[in-house]
């Protein structure tokens, strides 16, 4: 392939933008104009419009003149290409189409092309390494560096990202199947380079370890994984990947005489709960059979060893049934993924525009692969590293549905061979398949045949059979959307003894009264059939329906449901009933509804138009103070403290949820706070008060869980409302709270400007509650900072204004951290009794979580003094606490420590029992095998001397 490209005109994006000819570099010119030429590059053969190429070369903001310059370019480059076309004595040229700027040429011509074709010949070549190996080689010999050289702006730099992640899959394809030649040696100066290049890639770390112990270079083998090992705890906050450990003990044990026994990888349990995120499919789902196919086949190509990460995104206007078909679809190949399904909806056109940053997206996925919030490093960059090497070895579906465009999809595509990334949008997102080489189809409306089957399903074949011009009729009315025909058939299931006749006349009466539906919709006739579906609803759920429009979203409970009616919540329970079973909502979930966008739509013009102003004001005030005082009695539970931020009583019918204990509330809050955030991002007009304070209520929750980049923007809407409101209360705890993010996120300076502003602000008001807390992050950040003393001196004065605010948890939990901080300054002996106080405290408060942690912290002094019996006491009732907390993850890192008290005793037979209790409770929690603390413990056991 390679020979071909010096007897041709050949287009070299993999390196430096060049163009040559018969082997004979022929010049493009200056930088801007080899972007305009690589913008058509990627899209060779396809017309790429005159806004596109802007775009591509400056950005979303193009300067005055832009689009004179490209003519310019392009007049300038198509004089190139027929000189170049000339030199090489074959087509090649840029014409102008009315879809805009063409580069007539073909795919073979451009370099990128040329390496994806090779990588797919080795996809689909034959089991023989060796033939593999050759093509991959091939493919990698095309890169000259660095993709798209000295070219500036987001869409090159997109660009090399994607391209950079097929070169390095490619590369781990090319060592392993080198590596299965008779030559091991051959492979360690390009492996070198490459892991030089992708420090990262355990996978590439892996095959040249594996090259350099098989040619007696152990040594070298191990010190390349100590590095690796460093560079993935320094830069993602994780341990390296089982395959790699395993090898590593492997090499170990070459260089012992008794080494130790690691557990086998048939041996070690793998995760029992993965993640399963996928919704629940929907009944009677029929008529995209060669939709369904479409993606089998596209899924085939993710089989083999070599296959790199496959995307598809599938298009269609609102109502077509896009997400429909990808739950299906998903659900039947659940097996061909034995790793999990990932699903995120992106609302990317939620009416209300609460489209979902890939920062929230990304960060569920880490949750729900099992990352601990303190493991979540800061910053979507290195938090999108961390989900892409979880996934690593792994095969694992990711559903992105609703997307808006690709800058919201590319943080969340994997980038492990064997995943598969599904996507749905309104939009055809083409710059995926140029630059990720995703599969790209369109899901168009049913076709009437397709539609009648759809009803027949619902309705029973002989009742649609039975009256075809009626449901002729109402498969006209519909559109062809399979939404539109959901909830048509629930209303005639509803009806079974009416005639389709009378409900197909209905229909056409409600369409004769209502325009076409807004916003450009191809489907004019849609609102005619909500109308019919709203017109037959009870008054009771016909309001509810119109009130549901001014719930932000993306998803309500039954209370939340009550709140905006005002009506006891047992009696909504018929109401939503009413609403999902006319299929004009959807019950997503156990207990969570949701809002098709169109319904949303249709919703919100039924409240505008028959709802004043005053009921309206008056429903929004009845929901704002449900999750108001339904977050903070949840807060209470979770985090026992004084609270200092004061409201009025919640109004007649808000009907807040008040939580029994720690594990309902923690669920509350865990259920509700993508609800309370789209709250805070958007709020109702005149309810400042409201958003400060429930911000203010958040905070404790949303660090605990690692969501600092969702704190900090509800920190700065917190702080825009206070400042409306005129209140100091609601500054003081913003800046608070804006401290607190900024620390998390490794942003010293800035947070401690916050942390100090707050505390000014709480000693203007008095508030000795807020002080004491904003000394507590200022005692933690400067004891991370290397600031012992500093540390100590704000832990102290925290305690002080917690004593003064009559706040015994407060004062447990500043006296635990003086002593965690005196333990590891030495001080044992007054880190304990200050620790034994704290806990006197905090059983007096009936504060269990602080308990836990205390309990924990007097584990760990009284090993340090070498009281192994009083560890092991107060280690076995911290876990015991932990438990009853439902903090199971802080239960196994205490039984680690437990284990190691029972070690350090002497009691080797009681440590590994300990030990493997934890590793079995990471097993039920489903913590992935590289998770630290299942890595810790698999380390623990393995180091157990034979008996």
């Amino acid at each position: 392939m390679q020979g071909v490209a010096h007897t041709m005109v050949d287009v070299q994006l993999l390196g430096p933008v060049e163009l040559s000819a018969a082997g004979r570099a022929v010049e493009v010119g200056p930088p801007q104009r080899r972007t305009v030429m690589a913008a058509l590059a990627v899209d060779v053969g396809r017309p790429v419009a005159a806004d596109v190429v802007m775009e591509r070369v400056w950005g979303t903001r193009a300067p005055d003149g832009a689009r004179g310059a490209v003519h310019a370019h392009v007049a300038r480059i198509r004089r190139v290409c027929e000189q170049a076309a000339e030199t090489a004595r074959e087509p090649f040229s840029v014409v102008r189409r009315s879809g805009g700027y063409l580069l007539e040429a073909r795919p073979d011509q451009v370099d990128v092309y040329r390496f994806r074709k090779l990588v797919d010949q080795a996809r689909t070549a034959g089991p023989a390494d060796t033939e593999r190996a050759r093509l991959l080689r091939e493919a990698l010999d095309l890169w000259r560096g660095e993709p798209l050289s000295g070219l500036r702006g987001q869409w090159a730099a997109r660009m090399r990202e994607a391209w950079r992640r097929q070169h390095q899959d490619a590369a781990v394809g090319w060592a392993r199947a080198d590596l299965g030649r008779s030559d091991p040696a051959s492979v360690i100066g390009p492996l070198t380079g490459l892991l030089g290049e992708y420090p990262l890639a355990e996978p590439l770390a892996e095959a040249l370890m594996r090259a350099l112990h098989e040619t007696g270079r152990s040594a070298e083998a191990l010190d390349c994984y100590a590095a690796v090992r460093k560079r993935l705890a320094e830069e993602l906050g994780t341990d390296t990947g089982p395959a790699l450990r395993q090898l590593h003990q492997t090499i170990l044990r070459g260089h012992r005489s008794g080494p130790a026994k690691r557990p086998k990888p048939s041996q070690v349990a793998r995760p029992t709960e993965l993640p399963a995120q996928l919704p629940m499919g929907v009944r009677g789902f029929t008529g995209r059979d060669e939709e369904l196919t479409r993606l089998e086949e596209i899924r085939a190509s993710t089989q083999g060893e070599f296959a790199a990460v496959v995307i598809s995104a599938v298009s269609g206007m609102a109502g077509v049934g896009k997400t429909a078909l990808a739950v299906h679809w998903a659900r039947r190949v659940e097996s061909a993924f034995p790793d999990g399904q990932l699903y995120v909806n992106l609302r990317g056109f939620d009416p209300q525009g609460a489209v979902m940053p890939p920062t929230e997206a990304v960060r569920g996925f880490l949750d729900a692969l099992g990352v601990r919030p303190d493991r979540v490093p800061p910053g979507l960059e290195a938090q999108v590293g961390l989900y892409r090497s979880l996934l690593t070895g792994r095969r694992i579906l990711v559903v992105l549905d609703n997307a808006r465009d690709e800058e919201q999809v590319r943080p969340l595509l994997p980038g492990a061979v064997g995943c598969m990334a599904l996507v749905t949008s309104r939009n055809r997102l083409t710059g995926l398949a140029a630059t990720e080489g995703a599969h790209l189809f369109a899901v168009d409306p049913l076709t009437p045949d397709a539609a009648r089957d759809v009803l027949a399903e619902r309705l029973g074949t002989g009742r649609v059979a039975a009256e075809p011009e009626a449901v002729a009729d109402v498969v006209t009315w519909c559109a062809g959307l399979p939404l539109a025909l959901a909830v048509v058939s629930a209303r005639a299931a509803a009806q079974p003894r009416r005639p389709l006749s009378t409900l197909a006349e209905e229909l056409r009466e409600a369409g004769g009264r209502l325009d076409a539906l807004d916003g450009g919709e191809e489907a004019s006739q849609v609102r005619a059939v909500f109308s019919w579906s709203y017109s037959a609803l009870s008054p009771a759920a016909a309001r509810l329906f119109r009130l549901l429009a001014l719930h932000p979203g993306p998803d309500l409970s039954q209370h939340a449901a009550a709140a905006l009616t005002g009506a006891p919540p047992e009696r909504v329970h018929g109401q939503l009933a009413e609403l999902t079973g006319g299929h004009l909502l959807v019950e997503h979930a156990p207990g969570r509804y949701a809002f098709h966008d169109l319904l949303r739509v249709y919703a919100g013009e039924l409240v505008a138009a028959y709802d004043d102003e005053w009921e309206r004001r008056a429903a929004l005030h009845r929901m704002m103070d449900h999750y108001l005082h339904s977050a903070r009695a949840a807060d209470v539970l979770v985090t026992p403290q004084p609270n200092p931020v004061a409201s009025s009583a919640p109004r007649a019918g808000a009907n807040p949820v008040e939580p029994e204990d720690y594990g309902r509330a923690l669920a509350w809050l865990v259920a509700e706070h993508p609800v309370l955030l789209e709250i805070v991002r958007q709020p109702p007009p005149g309810f400042d008060g409201h958003v400060w304070r429930l911000v203010t209520v958040l905070t404790t929750f949303l660090d605990r869980h690692g969501q600092w980049e969702a704190l900090l923007t509800a920190g700065h809407s917190a702080l825009a409302a206070a400042e409306r409101d005129g209140d100091l209360v609601g500054r003081a705890g913003a800046h608070r709270g804006l401290g607190l993010a900024l620390d998390r996120l490794k942003s010293p300076e800035p947070a401690r400007e916050h942390y100090l502003r707050a505390l000014e602000l709480f000693a203007e008001l008095g508030s000795d509650a807020g002080q004491a807390r904003t000394h507590q992050h200022l005692s933690r950040m400067s004891g991370a900072q290397g600031n012992p003393g500093l540390a100590l001196e704000h832990a102290y004065r925290s305690l002080e204004h917690y004593r003064r605010a009559v706040d015994p948890a407060g004062q447990a939990a500043a006296l635990n951290h003086i002593g965690w901080l005196e333990a590891h300054l030495g001080e044992h002996h007054s880190a304990l009794a200050h620790c034994e106080q704290a806990l006197e405290l905090a059983r007096a408060a009936g504060d269990v979580d602080g308990q836990a942690h205390i309990s924990d912290s007097l584990g760990y002094i009284h090993h340090q003094l070498g009281r192994h019996q009083q560890a092991v006491d107060r280690y076995r009732e911290a876990a015991a606490l932990f438990r009853a907390t439902g903090e199971r993850r802080g239960e196994a890192a205490c039984l680690l420590c437990l284990g190691d008290t029972h070690h350090s005793a002497g009691q080797p037979d009681a440590a590994h029992e300990v030990w493997a209790r934890a590793l079995a409770l990471t097993d039920e929690l489903g913590l992935p095998d590289d998770d630290p603390l299942r890595t810790d413990l698999h380390d623990r056991i393995s180091e157990r001397p034979l008996l």
